[in-house]
């Protein structure tokens, strides 16, 4: 079985720099963030956050989980990746999403929410061109280039892995044409074992034969007392989503004591998961316990 590798989310805006540090020195492979523009609570933006990460460390991977493409012209889109490549050596992983919680973030920036499908679509084409080649002609139904050439190009040959989030068959058949990785959320074991299958077959229908990495970004709470870490990631995902998620946080995350997120973590891995993405789903204040406890006692199990 080959390696799993593992991923923490950065939760604290103002010290970036120092939870990407801890990340690293915890063992963490990579450190995450997310974005949105608008939402029921405060968010960063990933792009910005991932280069003060950057700067701050020397060896772990940058992830973004997830950039709201559609909300970005493609081309502008383009050149940050590209940047935050190049500053970073190389350590840059793009993850896509569509969005569309939060409607009003779309009417905001002047993208009709029906449309963020078709756009991040378009938008995938034209970043990968923009990454590869030069003197890029384009003509599509949201972007047009003139014989334009990006340059710096990004350090990642042939550009920074391409990782779709989503849980919908449409996220799936856009991961199996554009997607290097694929990081679905609030998935069980079994529908991420069934979506990693039908990636497989979308990918044969547009005869692409690239083999796409199996992830999973999953929140998290872990504690000596599992009750206490039930509650605490029940609590916080209820504020997070807005609705109630008592019933639903054994289905989607992992909460319980150390022996609790080693087996459930060894069903996800069973499905195919080899890259985990883990979000902290707790009181701030418990956040760096939270990050430092699992690395210590979850973490080894699944690396032995």
């Amino acid at each position: 079985m080959s390696k799993v590798r593992f991923g923490i989310g950065l939760r604290r805006f103002e010290n970036t720099a120092a939870d990407a540090r801890n990340a690293e020195a915890l063992g963490y492979e990579f450190v995450s963030t997310g974005e949105h523009v608008f939402f029921h609570g405060p968010t960063g933006n990933g792009l910005i956050s991932l280069a003060a990460a950057a700067g701050a460390t020397t060896t772990i991977g940058l992830m973004s989980t997830i950039t709201l493409v559609p909300l970005y012209p493609a081309a502008l889109l383009a050149k940050q990746v590209a940047a935050l490549d190049v500053v970073s050596g190389g350590r840059f992983h793009l993850g896509v999403g569509v969005g569309g919680e939060f409607a009003k973030e779309f009417e905001a920036c002047g993208v009709p929410i029906e449309e963020r499908g078709a756009r991040t679509n378009e938008a995938l084409e034209v970043m990968q061109r923009l990454w590869t080649e030069d003197n890029v002609n384009f003509d599509g139904r949201f972007n047009t280039l003139g014989g334009v050439t990006l340059a710096p190009k990004p350090v990642s040959q042939p550009h920074p892995p391409v990782w779709i989030s989503g849980r919908s068959e449409a996220a799936m058949r856009r991961c199996a044409r554009f997607g290097d990785g694929w990081l679905p959320y609030m998935y069980t074991p079994e529908k991420l074992a069934g979506s990693l299958a039908n990636i497989e077959s979308f990918s044969a229908d547009v005869e692409r034969a690239a083999s796409v990495q199996p992830g999973l970004f999953i929140f998290f709470a872990v504690h000596e007392d599992r009750d206490q870490a039930i509650k605490m990631a029940s609590d916080r995902l209820s504020v997070q989503y807005n609705q109630d998620f008592s019933a639903l946080v054994g289905r989607y995350a992992l909460a319980g004591n150390p022996d609790d997120c080693i087996a459930r973590l060894r069903e996800y891995v069973d499905a195919g998961a080899r890259t985990v993405i883990l979000n902290s789903a707790c009181p701030g204040a418990y956040v760096e316990e939270n990050e430092r406890l699992f690395a210590q006692s979850v973490l080894p199990a699944l690396r032995a």
